[in-house]
């Protein structure tokens, strides 16, 4: 697996691979209307692309292929840590959030986390601050606002 840092031509497939995941890997925690309000398959990849270069981007690939992305702002919020849906399970998201917390130097790391991903979290040493209803079109997704202590 190689780490690296996101380029313009990556954002298709990190749309995909973010519209892939939610519908399966968290589709045991939520249902298919959230699911559909979450992630609809209609991306602005112009808008996306801004946002991942605006910020510390992180892109997973296995012999080539694009695996997972992650994003970090310089006030540590982690904005996006996503797998493909077919490597799960595989240490990525570790290695992904690893070098997202390793790019900026604070205090503390926060993130909103979904509750498939809360138990990832948990284990990287986030704790839950607060749980909210984030709506979303016309449903509301349960998240969890998680935080750590950077060893920073």
């Amino acid at each position: 697996m190689v780490i690296r840092t996101y380029r313009s031509s990556d954002c298709p497939t990190l749309a995909q691979i973010y519209y892939d995941t939610i519908h399966t890997v968290n589709a045991a925690d939520y249902t298919k209307a959230q699911l559909d309000a979450w992630a609809n398959g209609n991306v602005d990849l112009k808008a996306w692309d801004d946002y991942f270069l605006a910020r510390h981007s992180f892109v997973a690939e296995i012999d080539g292929t694009i695996v997972g992305f992650s994003d970090m702002d310089d006030t540590g919020y982690l904005g996006r840590l996503y797998v493909h849906k077919d490597y799960q399970g595989m240490g990525i998201g570790k290695a992904l959030c690893d070098a997202a917390e390793g790019a900026v130097d604070v205090p503390k790391y926060t993130l909103h986390s979904s509750i498939t991903a809360r138990p990832f979290y948990e284990k990287r040493g986030y704790r839950t601050v607060e749980m909210r209803q984030m709506p979303r079109k016309d449903q509301f997704i349960t998240i969890y606002v998680m935080e750590k202590a950077s060893s920073k």
